[in-house]
């Protein structure tokens, strides 16, 4: 016999008309057993006393779960107890504190955690985050440093607080601290005498100090039309980075640059990038000082006009054979180079006639053979650089070719190769592009890096790149700053020693990347938009059509 407190409504129903009752009673005593959660018949206000009788008689109490004989208070929460609703009520509540017990000690864990591993970086730039090489500067880092951010309280800028937390977070040898300028006023005095801007940065290890401006976090650019400011950048990481990098070292690199043959400027951003580095700028004239400076750790040719003076020649290379460090760029001219050539050669190397163009489409950009879009190669001092991925566009370049007759202590590793199709065109006062019987036959390297291992542990390190367009910003900007990078990495393996290690971090774009396909990529997808995708269309559409005509 089923249970009376198991029965459903229409159970129910068929008992009152079994019974001789009235179908609505049925309702009645659904709602006393289920909502009312009665445990007796009688407790049942509005049902007949003959329809108690009757139930009694019909489905005994003493057989139902949760119908019993009436009993007292005490009795009555005794006995709840073992009833199915708050068993079962139990079990939902043991289970909810559970849930939230759990879920408390996540959210206590998450607290604990490193931001790393309980946050997740979504911006497209990476804002809240820190490279692979700002992380590695920092695994290396064995003295303590303390960063202040200057900001009221309530008035810190979230980016760079949340950037400042990952520092910590990256080096126990970091310390982060806020410093309410309205509260301490007379703190920024005892780093420096100018004012100090609000969300601005101290960077304290030792003796030594730097002031990370606000202005130097946020780039910008001003719209001359309007006179408005609009940011362009996030350099949050790269000026951090560099100021625990110049506060941590004890002796800077200077970088000199060869002055007086007509060299090219170093690009704005590039003199920033080295400047950021921690690497210091100066200018040498071999025919005033003779020698180049014992305090040399890089020397830098930049695309002569003019040949440099036999003089000048043999001074470089006593420089370079005592273990000296160059990073050499040269450029096409019709000036007789037999001094400058004579550096270069005297390592293994040399400059083929003309500029390279590139016969392979997928090697060029913008339609123009000799804006080439090299092969980055994995040589060491750009080996990073090579992982990430990153092009490089070097236009008018010429090629260089790797000489036989070199001293068997020197290496050299090819940076940027063109590929097996290219050649360089000797006679640039020619009508065509096309090769002919004068150009040269390539491949060509367009950037080497040559390494001689002399004695007392001594290394003589040279980058040789064939075009000086690569530091051009507007270059730079059509490959999202890869011709930066490349050129940085290059510095920065010949900077680095053990008392000071430069790092510079580019600064992260806040606008539209720019794309430079290569030619091979136009064409592709002009033949699949103009084509191909019509093409397929035409074809679904004609066979929609003989479908519909034969039915």
């Amino acid at each position: 016999m089923t249970d009376i407190k198991s029965m459903t409504k229409d159970e129910l129903k068929n008992l009152m008309t079994e019974l001789g009752e009235k179908p609505f009673r049925a309702k009645q005593i659904y709602s006393w057993l289920h909502e009312h959660l009665v445990t007796s018949y009688d407790e049942m206000g509005n049902i007949p006393g003959k329809l108690k009788e009757k139930l009694k008689k019909k489905q005994p109490e003493k057989k139902n779960k949760g119908i019993s004989e009436k009993k007292s208070f005490k009795e009555k929460i005794k006995s709840s107890f073992n009833g199915k609703y708050i068993k079962n009520g139990s079990y939902s509540m043991l289970i909810s504190v559970i849930f939230i017990v759990i879920f408390i000690v996540i959210n206590m864990i998450v607290n604990v955690l490193p931001t790393k591993y309980s946050e997740i970086d979504v911006s497209d730039q990476k804002l809240f985050s820190i490279g692979k090489q700002t992380e590695d500067f920092l695994k290396k880092l064995d003295k303590d440093v303390t960063i202040y951010q200057i900001a009221q309280s309530g008035a810190e800028d979230e980016t760079v607080s949340k950037l400042l937390k990952k520092y910590e977070e990256a080096s126990d040898h970091i310390k982060v601290e806020k410093k309410d300028p309205v509260v301490n006023p007379k703190f920024t005095s005892e780093y420096t005498d100018a004012e100090v801007s609000s969300n601005s940065l101290i960077v304290e290890c030792g003796e030594r100090s730097k002031v990370v401006d606000y202005g130097e976090i946020y780039e910008s650019s001003v719209d001359y039309n309007t006179y408005s400011y609009t940011t362009t950048g996030f350099d949050g990481e790269g000026q951090i980075t560099s100021a625990i990098s110049y506060v941590t070292s004890e002796n800077l690199p200077v970088l000199y640059t060869l002055d007086g043959h007509g060299e090219k400027d170093l690009d704005a951003s590039i003199r920033e990038d080295i400047e950021k580095a921690n690497i210091e700028i100066r200018s040498l004239n071999l025919l005033t000082e003779e020698s180049v400076p014992e305090d040399t750790a890089c020397l830098m040719i930049n695309s002569p006009a003019t040949d440099i003076s036999e003089d000048e020649k043999n001074a470089i290379l006593e420089y370079l054979e005592n273990g000296g460090k160059a990073m050499i760029f040269s450029d096409y001219t019709e000036e007789s180079m037999e001094n400058f050539d004579a550096v270069l050669e005297n390592y293994g190397v040399e400059r083929a006639d003309g500029i390279v163009i590139e016969g392979d489409a997928q090697h060029y950009a913008m339609q123009m053979p000799y804006y080439i879009v090299p092969e980055v190669k994995s040589a060491e001092p750009v080996s990073g650089f090579a992982s990430a991925g990153y092009f490089v566009l070097a236009p008018y370049a010429q090629g260089i070719r790797k000489l036989d007759s070199v001293r068997g202590t020197v290496t050299i590793d090819s940076i940027l190769t063109t590929s097996d199709s290219a050649y360089s065109k000797a006679d640039l006062n020619s009508e065509t592009l096309e090769k002919t019987e004068e150009d040269i036959a390539g491949p060509f390297d367009l950037g080497v890096s040559i390494t001689e291992t002399l004695k007392d542990d001594k290394q003589t390190q040279i980058i040789y790149y064939s075009t000086a367009n690569l530091m051009d910003s507007q270059i730079n900007a059509a490959v999202a700053g890869g011709n930066e990078q490349l050129i940085m990495e290059s510095l920065n393996w010949m900077c680095s020693s053990d008392e000071a290690e430069t790092v510079s971090i580019p600064s992260k774009s806040l606008q539209v990347t720019a794309l430079t396909p290569t030619a091979y990529d136009v064409s592709f997808w002009k033949i699949c938009t103009m084509g191909l995708i019509p093409g397929v269309f035409l074809v679904i559409g004609f066979c929609v059509w003989l479908k519909r005509r034969k039915a």
